[in-house]
């Protein structure tokens, strides 16, 4: 089987890892473990293709250690077992683990030990959070590097590294060329490797044209795999956007969302977005959000951009109010707490006393609703900042003194 270009691109040792100078550069941390010798149980993390595996290999190759490399989860319990006993021969050896997040109890039951005695270092590598989402009796035992995003230059600096590569002998390619490719790649060198790799041999002459990569490329390499952290730091900055009202900012989010295709989170989103930030300042904001997830759902895509686009401008430049939910959340935590108290005589299923209100002028009458230890309890504060919710205020503080006995 032949070795992809990304494969043969690998850093032989920390001076070729492309990026990273936080990490690498002259007297930081890792350049300074590789030049002291000594190594300890790590835990890289980052986006896709931003160099973590790259280092792993680059250090253990600067301090000609032996290692081996396995991933949590195709890799068995039986292979982790073989590297541990391989360590009890030698004395020592560096384990290099992908995706460290996914790794099973039973795994890291048999890890664990070998951690706390120094017979296996471990470089562990991640997508995910380690703070979130990797056993914190792992967690504890490793220091945590998060790795950077790299820039359009340091991708570019890779294809210009690779284009020299004997694989790709002959290759014409301009400065637009790399630019674009280093654009499309989002930080990720891995992604830019192989577009170049799969450009090349996509040519009949080996010229690098912008039509031929750009036909190669289809999407570019948007970040927002539904599965990772990435995707809801995205639907985070999507809603935070909206309540924030910038418009400009929840249309970019929107937008990103809508290349990944992902419309039922958007659908979800939006529908939250509803009541949680806008809610009673502009209740019409719910049937118009559900109007335009029909509209899409009936269009779908490219079209369901259309309403989806001039919904989410509504909802950013819409008046804001998260008053209703943060009542609600305020007697959920009473009745959560057990402050509830008996229910009032006046209004039991079979009371003889309630009073109905349609019988009385204007369909109000005094009568107590709140149990005796919560007479005095307001839940909803209604804000000032939006027509409709003023006339509620307006409403609710007439009301208030009519049940207090003033006109």
């Amino acid at each position: 089987m032949a070795t992809l270009l990304a494969r043969k691109m690998a850093p032989r040792g920390i001076d070729e890892v492309i990026g990273q100078k936080e990490l690498l550069g002259e007297g930081k941390i890792l350049r300074n473990l590789v030049e002291n010798k000594k190594l300890f149980s790590m835990i890289l993390y980052g986006k896709p293709g931003i160099g973590k595996t790259s280092i792993a290999q680059a250090i253990v190759n600067d301090l000609g250690l032996r290692y081996r490399f396995l991933n949590a989860v195709s890799n068995t319990k039986k292979d982790l077992d073989i590297v541990i006993e391989e360590a009890k021969m030698y004395g020592e050896i560096i384990l290099i683990m992908d995706e460290i997040h996914r790794l099973n109890k039973d795994k890291q039951d048999v890890l664990l030990p070998c951690l706390e005695s120094g017979l296996i270092i471990l470089i562990g590598m991640t997508t995910s959070n380690p703070y979130h989402r990797i056993n914190p009796a792992i967690r504890s035992r490793c220091q945590i590097y998060e790795l950077q995003e790299l820039t359009e230059d340091e991708i570019e600096e890779g294809v210009r590294r690779a284009i020299k590569h004997p694989d790709l002998e002959g290759i014409v390619i301009g400065e637009e060329e790399i630019h674009y490719i280093a654009k499309c790649a989002r930080s990720d060198l891995r992604y830019a490797y192989n577009l170049l790799e799969v450009a090349f041999y996509s040519s009949n002459d080996k010229v690098i044209t912008m039509d031929l990569l750009k036909n190669v490329a289809g999407k570019s390499n948007i970040q927002g795999d539904k599965d990772e952290e990435e995707h809801y730091d995205l639907l985070s900055a999507f809603q935070k956007s909206i309540r924030g009202s910038d418009v400009d900012a929840a249309l970019h989010y929107l937008a990103r969302l809508i290349a990944i295709g992902d419309l039922d989170s958007i659908y979800r989103r939006m529908s939250v977005i509803c009541y949680e930030d806008i809610g009673l300042a502009n209740p019409d904001m719910g049937p118009r959000v559900m109007a335009a997830i029909s509209a899409s759902e009936l269009v779908g895509l490219p079209e369901a951009r259309i309403p989806l686009g001039e919904v989410v401008v509504e909802l950013a430049l819409s008046p804001k109010s998260n008053t209703a939910h943060v009542a609600l959340d305020k007697a959920l935590a009473d009745v959560e707490t057990g402050r509830c108290g008996k229910i009032p005589e006046t209004i039991r299923i079979h009371s003889q006393i309630y009073k109905y209100p349609h019988d009385y002028p204007n369909n109000f009458v005094v009568q107590q609703y709140l149990p005796d230890n919560l007479l005095k309890r307001k839940y909803y504060i209604p804000k000032d900042t939006s027509p409709n919710e003023r006339m509620l205020g307006q409403i609710k503080e007439r009301l208030d003194r009519l049940k207090e006995g003033k006109k």
